[in-house]
């Protein structure tokens, strides 16, 4: 694992930094104060945040670094410093707590031929994402933090563009959750419109440790092949054609075929017709399956679930160049569920929406918030919390200070119960 790692980390940097060559040069700088809640041993414990965020870049190409200390007054009325944030302890090492000091480091944005994001990730996709679709390695936050890497090379890059990859890695160290995809445009050559655009692809991921309260760990491994054809790619409407086949362990299959676009670009849609094996798992890491882990691992491959045919679709809008975003996707089972499983979560829809209003719609204002809730049994539990994970984040700026105000709320489904963090603070730029 030592040896991938390496690769990994390696070879983005290497093609960034070369990438990154006669770009202008920025710095900024950061500092952060407030207070935020960690759920430790005796409970929610309040801390007051010290942190400077220094920020450097070279045009595309930029690295965050975050040196934050939390402390606070005990009982006694002596100063106490959360040695977690500095002093490796227990079975955490020097790579693991210092490595998310790097808060991010990144080339470009996904889609384009590179692509390079590592640190927090909350968005991780390969291919049309029926394997691992917007995986988020930020739920332990802020009691672990987590350094990943998403790297896209498309050989458009190279004028070269019959093959290209992307990749992914949630945690370096410990190393976790990974993935990979390669694909090829086999049609290219011809240099027919639309058919020389189609896109075959073969995508592995697994989890190094997908059941973290086994004694011994057992690697979980899941490969699929996919088609991608775009369509129409005009201004007014856009509609790309998809499918996939997977096969997770036990040998369980199951597949997809869909379609999705944008409408005068600004609506985003999407739908995709299901065809699931017994035990067959569809977006095995998304953005819960760190809470979901070991619930997850338990049911992949169960030859006591039923097949089914199960839907998917998706709608939401992009306005003003990404100003304000909304997206909202719901998926489940055409049939009833098995009565058989009624605790398992593949019987019931599944809804997730995400809102984003950046900085510059409103003045001084910016925010976002996300909910993702699964077991919806009947229509009134789509607002209860439980199996649910919220989190919103609010932002007021005024001059060179920005005062945040973040929650997060999920449901921990070992435990049957909820996990709350809470964090208000003020980020001032020195420079």
């Amino acid at each position: 694992m030592r040896k991938i790692f390496l690769i990994l980390f390696l070879i983005p940097m290497v093609i960034i930094s070369v990438s990154a060559q006669d770009e202008g040069f920025a710095f900024g700088l950061d500092m952060e104060l407030g207070a935020e809640s960690f759920d430790e041993a005796v409970g929610s414990v309040s801390y007051q945040i010290l942190g400077l965020k220094p920020d450097f870049s070279f045009g595309k190409f930029g690295i965050g670094i975050d040196a934050t200390i939390h402390w606070r007054f005990d009982d006694t009325g002596n100063l106490t410093i959360r040695k977690a944030d500095w002093v490796p302890e227990g079975d955490v090492d020097f790579f693991e707590l210092y490595l998310p000091k790097f808060r991010y480091v990144r080339y470009s944005h996904k889609g384009e031929d590179l692509f390079v994001k590592l640190g927090s990730i909350d968005d991780a996709t390969l291919g049309n994402g029926f394997i691992m679709g917007n995986y988020d390695n930020t739920l332990s936050r802020p009691k672990i933090v987590k350094f990943g890497m998403s790297f896209d090379l498309d050989g458009r890059l190279f004028d070269f563009p019959y093959v290209g990859i992307e990749s992914f890695v949630g945690r370096f160290h410990p190393f976790e959750i990974f993935g990979g995809r390669i694909f090829a445009r086999p049609l290219y050559g011809l240099d027919l419109p639309i058919i020389k655009e189609l896109q075959v692809g073969i995508t592995a991921a697994g989890d190094v440790d997908p059941d973290e309260d086994a004694a011994t760990a057992e690697t979980l491994l899941i490969y699929g092949i996919d088609v991608m054809q775009p369509i129409l790619s005009g201004d007014v409407f856009s509609l790309a054609a998809f499918g996939d086949f997977v096969l997770e362990p036990d040998s369980t299959m199951g597949g997809m075929i869909g379609f999705g676009g944008r409408i005068i670009g600004l609506i985003t849609y999407g739908a995709q017709a299901r065809f699931l094996g017994p035990g067959f798992i569809p977006v095995y890491f998304d953005a819960t399956y760190d809470l979901y882990r070991t619930d997850k691992i338990t049911k992949i491959g169960d030859k006591t679930s039923l097949a089914f045919v199960g839907w998917f679709g998706s709608l939401g809008f992009s306005l003003l160049d990404d100003l304000l975003v909304f997206t909202a996707s719901l998926d489940g089972p055409f049939s009833k569920p098995d009565p058989g499983n009624p605790d398992n979560f593949m019987n019931y829809p599944h809804l997730r929406v995400v809102f984003l209003v950046n900085e510059g719609l409103i003045p001084g204002m910016f925010f976002e918030a996300y909910y993702d809730k699964k077991m919806i049994t009947q229509f009134k539990d789509i607002i209860d919390p439980e199996d649910a994970v919220i989190g919103a984040a609010i932002n007021y700026k005024t001059g060179p200070a920005v005062i945040t105000l973040a929650y997060d709320m999920k449901w921990l489904p070992e435990a049957a119960e909820f996990e709350t963090t809470a964090k208000l603070s003020t980020s001032i730029s020195l420079f």
